[in-house]
């Protein structure tokens, strides 16, 4: 999706939350799907990302217009050409996974959301294997586990030992490192590392 399309995509959706909004109806909808446009078309990471998690999961009277003002700072960005290239890169068409698209950011010179994206996809896998291996990915109280609590289930359930565990660990917190701004914490080398042993774990252990 080019950058246009983007604007075109956020303009339509941010038409169809002022409508809702003059109505009186409709307006959970408009904003759920402005929140799905945001995730979509920010950089995992980013500021307008981190800014949508500060009101996901309030209510729709609380979290609507300050949604949509995420959504306008995200347009307006990208239509004066304010944000990085980095957003082309990992929308482009000819990405056909995650790490791919981390191999690709990497060598351009992007080694943070590189970063974010391989602890991302690790994360998701880490929570498919725990649902293949019929271990439980939420807690008592229905709220989703933490990585490193599916990483330590699936060790005690066999799935892997304690070596693999710790590996994951370390990526994972190289994951939050970047994910929260510690970029001088860790360098290219260690997310080249991280990349290829994020590929060869999904190989050996496929969910």
């Amino acid at each position: 999706m080019d950058i246009s399309k983007m604007v075109e995509q956020l303009d339509k959706l941010d038409e169809q939350y002022k409508a809702a909004a003059s109505k009186g109806e409709g307006r959970e909808v408009a904003i759920n799907r402005l929140e799905a446009a945001i995730d979509r078309i920010a950089l995992p990471g980013s500021t307008y990302v981190r800014q949508l998690d500060l009101w996901r999961g309030m209510s729709i009277s609380n979290k609507a217009y300050n949604v949509s003002q995420v959504a306008q700072a995200l347009r307006h960005d990208l239509s004066d050409g304010w944000t990085d290239s980095v957003v082309e890169l990992v929308h482009a068409d000819i990405h056909s996974d995650y790490l791919e698209m981390a191999d690709t950011l990497l060598g351009s010179g992007y080694k943070d959301p590189a970063a974010v994206i391989v602890g991302t996809s690790l994360e998701v896998h880490v929570r498919a294997l725990c649902v293949k291996h019929r271990v439980d990915t939420e807690l008592p109280s229905g709220a989703p586990k933490k990585a490193d609590t599916m990483n330590a289930d699936l060790k005690k359930a066999g799935v892997y030992g304690t070596l693999q565990q710790k590996q994951l660990t370390a990526w994972m917190d190289l994951r939050n490192k970047a994910a929260h701004g510690d970029w001088k914490e860790y360098d290219v080398q260690q997310v080249r590392l991280l990349i290829d042993g994020v590929r060869d774990f999904m190989l050996k252990y496929p969910a």
